[in-house]
């Protein structure tokens, strides 16, 4: 059989037959990128959600110590007319020994002040105001981001309808508790903090003769230690943000330029292989690539290679005849005298003349033969009406005495087997084997063409065999036959008719098909050459 053909690891399948997901690269990528981003949403989510349930609770522990008051208020400070009993009020003030972040106040029902905490207590607290700046860009960056978010992720936010603290004036919230209404709302007092405020009316019986505003003023410090508890979370994204933005480095940038450097070495000719095993074991895409470049550079440098021995070959096989020529002419010179020598010297230019002819149509024919092979598209061929069809064009020999006729038999009993190829390049397959078959057979003889079918495991093959019944292939020459060139004949048989391209066109053919072909003695004498072609 012909001999060995080396074998690829073959990459596994891209993204024809896959969606984005299918790809791990692109699973990794997605993974790593929404990993941090998962994190701060999270976490974002959770503290504000702690944060709208913070100001929910004060407000309504605010809402029940205001009730507590009034109806204190109510009971004690106030007068039958009805009003409002301005120095019991005070009194009741003090003894109510608020927190330090909660401060209450007395209005009357216009508006006038008469009692605030933290002018009655004997606390004195002392802070100095900060100064008046304009917000820095940092400020306004997180406001405006503060702003967006709120925009993007209200509408997914749980809502507590009626029991959300209002954004409002405190003469909005004083008008609602002067009409006997209970009033809430968070704002920023005259030194810039944050506070909650509840207002309810002090009433005596139904009429409303003062009004009480209870408000809490630590809601920043309980901010700014929520802000705090977030720094955990952005910290731990952004370090696997950093840990996969190493990873993505180290497993997919870093072997990519690793191959762009190897294909770099190849083209500035430093290197001839493309050497990264550690890459081409990997079980992804980046391996797959490795695998893949690996295998097109070796078939590069192995056509290059070829195209230089096919080069030596082809002025190796031109200067023999030519040399012949060449000492012919010197020779015809000086035996002009002579006519039956001049005779053979005429003979010999004519056939060498007839030799370069054949071997420059063959090399032109080998040199087109890769080309053709890109450019014709693949077909469905019946193999049995392909086969038939070429071996019907040898017909027309059949009249002359003594010339080599060619027969077809097909063996598969009418099977209609389906190749999958080019019918040029195979129809150039049969007739060179046939026509080599012919230029070892005597005269008269028949050479046979027969299809046949068989198995390779599961797959079905077509099996093409011509037989001649010339001297045959030396058992060491069954694979030589098939280089290119090679022109060692067995004596007896005419020279000059083969260029030596033949059979390795044939190998070159079949192998483009998936196929193979090999040369093989028969047992009554002659040579039986056989092409195997996967069938569908």
């Amino acid at each position: 059989m012909a001999g060995k053909e080396k074998t690829r690891k073959t990459p596994r399948a891209g993204l024809n037959g896959s969606v984005v997901f299918g790809s791990r690269i692109a699973r990794l990528i997605f993974a790593s990128n929404l990993a941090g981003l998962a994190i701060l949403i999270v976490g974002a989510m959770f503290l504000n959600e702690m944060r709208a349930g913070f100001v929910v609770s004060k407000k309504q522990d605010l809402v029940a110590q205001a009730q507590i008051f009034t109806s204190l208020l109510g009971d004690d400070a106030t007068t039958p007319q009805p009003a409002l009993d301005i120095d019991a009020a005070r009194q009741t003030i003090v003894r109510l020994n608020l927190p330090e972040r909660v401060r209450a106040r007395i209005y009357l029902p216009d508006g006038e002040m008469v009692g605030d905490s933290f002018y009655l207590s004997e606390r004195v607290d002392i802070d100095a105001l900060p100064p008046l700046r304009e917000p820095g860009r940092v400020a306004r960056w997180g406001r405006n981001l503060s702003e967006w978010a709120a925009h993007v992720f209200g509408p997914i936010m749980p809502r507590r309808s009626s029991d959300a603290v209002r954004t409002q004036t405190f003469e909005e919230e004083f008008d609602t508790a002067v009409e006997g209404g209970e009033a809430a709302s968070q704002r920023f007092n005259d030194r810039g903090q944050r506070i909650i405020s509840v207002s309810m009316p002090i009433q005596r019986v139904s009429a409303v003769v003062g009004v009480l505003t209870l408000e809490s003023s630590d809601i920043d410090e309980i901010i700014r230690a929520e802000r705090a508890a977030l720094l955990p979370f952005i910290g731990v994204a952004v370090l696997v943000a950093f840990i996969t933005s190493v990873l993505l480095t180290l497993g997919i940038a870093r072997p990519l330029r690793r191959l762009a450097v190897a294909a770099d070495r190849i083209r500035a000719g430093a290197s001839e292989r493309i050497n990264v095993p550690a890459l081409s074991s990997r079980k992804d895409e980046i391996g797959d690539l490795a695998t893949s470049m690996q295998g097109m550079t070796e078939a590069l440098i192995e056509r290059i290679q070829a195209n230089e021995q096919f080069a030596a070959d082809v002025a190796h096989e031109l200067k023999n005849p030519l040399t012949s020529i060449r000492s012919a002419i010197e020779t015809l010179e000086s035996v002009k005298e002579n006519p039956e020598l001049t005779g053979k010297l005429r003979g010999v230019i004519a056939q060498d003349v007839k030799r370069l002819d054949r071997l420059i149509t063959d090399i032109s024919n080998a040199s087109r033969l890769e080309a053709e092979m890109t450019r014709v598209p693949n077909e469905q061929i019946d193999i049995a009406r392909f086969v038939r069809d070429v071996v019907s064009t040898y017909d027309s020999l059949a009249i002359d005495e003594g010339a080599v006729t060619v027969s077809f038999h097909d063996a598969t009993m009418g099977g209609r087997l389906l190749v999958q190829g080019r019918e040029g390049p195979l129809g150039q397959v049969i007739r060179n084997l046939i026509d080599n078959a012919r230029s070892f057979s005597p005269p008269g003889a028949v050479v046979e063409v027969t299809l046949d079918q068989t198995n390779d495991g599961p797959q079905t093959i077509a099996r093409i065999k011509v037989e001649d019944s010339g001297p045959g292939v030396p058992p060491d020459k069954l694979e030589t036959i098939f280089s290119r060139f090679y022109t060692d004949r067995p004596k007896g048989t005419a020279f000059g008719n083969n260029s030596g391209l033949g059979l390795s066109i044939v190998k070159q053919i079949i192998a483009t098909h998936r196929g193979k072909v090999w040369a093989e003695n028969r047992d009554g004498g002659g040579a039986r050459f056989c092409v195997d072609l996967p069938a569908i």
